[in-house]
């Protein structure tokens, strides 16, 4: 850091579900413990989160990666699991198994039922998501600044193969291809329904500008940071920004941690590596979005591969095992931005 540099109070962070709240937890513990260099005690998190994996189900509003954030960083989220609530019991989706409802493969816990009964209430009432996920945070207290990417519906859907379909593939939602499917076959297109038509959530496009870093972390390069970017102004938004923007790779020793980065990496023909994901985002300075790319240090060869893009690249230890390792990741991925 420059010496006489002022101190970064506003960070801004494009969030998928598990992978992006977890790091979102060691950001926030970083900065309570001072342990980033320099970022002030009572810097400012936003958290502009994908809603692309949203649904209705049951006749209820869905947003996975909103709450997963928002249980998260409000001590209410089942740990093992890494989704949901903690302490959650199956009583309601036992109910309609037993009156043969579908879809049988995705539940509702009975204590996540009563967010979702909460969202639905305010959209039915003409709030639009922003201001229904700002009502919600007063509860959970997150500690950041909860920003849906857009108020406006967009979906998720990945094309697998159907060989009893006259075009041998067909269509299903995000949450059954992750769900049912467990990503077990293979995606051969992601289509996101509505996204070319969105527009960014009040607030998102400021949390981009005004801003001292922007970070995107190892969220799923495809279906979470991926659709974000793809509201139209948020790249845009991104380009423009005087901050620096540093991301954290999701594929570490040519595999995803978590998730299904591999397989729908592989479905839109971006190499399964570090590298590869850096250059599929790209380089600010040749129309991408990237500033500076954190690789695991066993991915240290690949560091040259990045820079040769033009993106400022740093190989360091990347397992989101605790809050402290979390944190050190979010220091190196400051120290790179304020290089």
């Amino acid at each position: 850091m420059t010496e006489g540099t002022p101190p970064m109070r506003r960070i801004t962070v494009l969030s998928g579900g598990v992978g992006g709240a977890t790091f979102l937890r060691g950001l926030r513990h970083g900065i309570r413990e001072q342990t980033l260099p320099g970022v002030a005690a009572d810097a400012e998190i936003t958290v502009v989160a994908n809603t692309a994996d949203d649904w209705w189900i049951h006749g209820l509003k869905v947003c996975p990666d909103l709450d997963t954030v928002m249980y998260t960083l409000g001590d209410g989220i089942d740990t093992e699991r890494g989704w949901g609530r903690k302490d959650e019991t199956w009583h309601a989706k036992e109910e309609l198994a037993a009156y043969g409802v579908e879809p049988s493969w995705f539940g509702l816990g009975d204590r996540d039922l009563a967010t979702h009964l909460v969202r639905t209430q305010l959209l039915d009432a003409g709030y639009p998501l922003s201001d229904v996920t700002r009502a919600l945070c007063e509860r959970w207290q997150p500690g950041v600044r909860l920003l849906p990417m857009t108020d406006d519906r967009v979906e998720t859907h990945v094309a697998i193969p159907d060989p009893d379909s006259p075009s041998g593939s067909r269509v299903v939602h995000f949450q059954e291809y992750w769900v049912r499917l467990h990503a077990e076959v293979p995606a051969e297109t992601v289509v996101v329904v509505g996204l070319d038509r969105s527009t960014p959530a009040p607030g998102v496009v400021e949390a981009l500008t005004d801003t001292d870093l922007v970070l995107l972390p190892p969220s799923n390069p495809v279906v979470s940071v991926g659709t974000i970017l793809g509201v139209p102004g948020i790249r845009e938004a991104i380009q423009s920004s005087p901050a620096p923007v540093v991301g954290i790779s999701p594929i570490v020793g040519g595999r995803h941690v978590r998730g299904m980065a591999e397989q729908l990496l592989t479905g839109i023909g971006v190499e399964v590596s570090a590298a590869g994901v850096a250059r599929h985002y790209g380089a600010r300075s040749a129309g991408g979005v990237l500033d500076g790319w954190l690789v695991d240090e066993q991915d240290a060869a690949e560091v040259a591969r990045v820079e040769d893009a033009s993106i400022a690249c740093r190989a360091v230890p990347l397992m989101m095992s605790d809050d402290a390792a979390t944190a050190a990741m979010a220091a190196a991925a400051v120290e790179l931005g304020r290089a």
